[in-house]
């Protein structure tokens, strides 16, 4: 159990293309988000579907891999640990992010899709 203390597993769609950054070092990061959906029937059996947004991120050859083969839209299966930072905006606010760092990525979907 000890691994499982900050895992995260999630199956969705990309809502973007990943937006590429490669630092002065050559290290390549990919910033990108993933809409997961739930679906469920209310009291009157109308069937609801939430859904939910969430922002990943990858480093190094995941990067890689997520600027050559992901695209907005596409179906993917990932695996990472959530990451919680505070910073500054603009205007001096403080805010707060919680993103999902990737260590594990999985293209789904048939080729036909693409």
């Amino acid at each position: 159990m000890y691994a499982l203390k900050n895992k995260v597993q999630l199956i969705g769609n990309l809502g973007n293309s990943p937006e590429i950054r490669t630092f002065d070092s050559g290290r390549k990061m990919a910033r990108f988000s993933m809409a997961t959906n739930e679906s469920y029937r209310n009291a009157e059996g109308e069937r609801i579907t939430e859904t939910q947004w969430h922002n990943l991120i990858a480093w190094g050859k995941l990067a890689d891999i997520a600027e050559r083969f992901l695209a907005k839209g596409k179906e993917v299966a990932i695996e990472g640990k959530l990451i919680n930072r505070t910073y500054q905006d603009r205007e001096g606010n403080k805010r707060y992010s919680t993103e999902i760092q990737v260590n594990e990525l999985l293209l789904l979907g048939s080729k036909a899709a693409d």
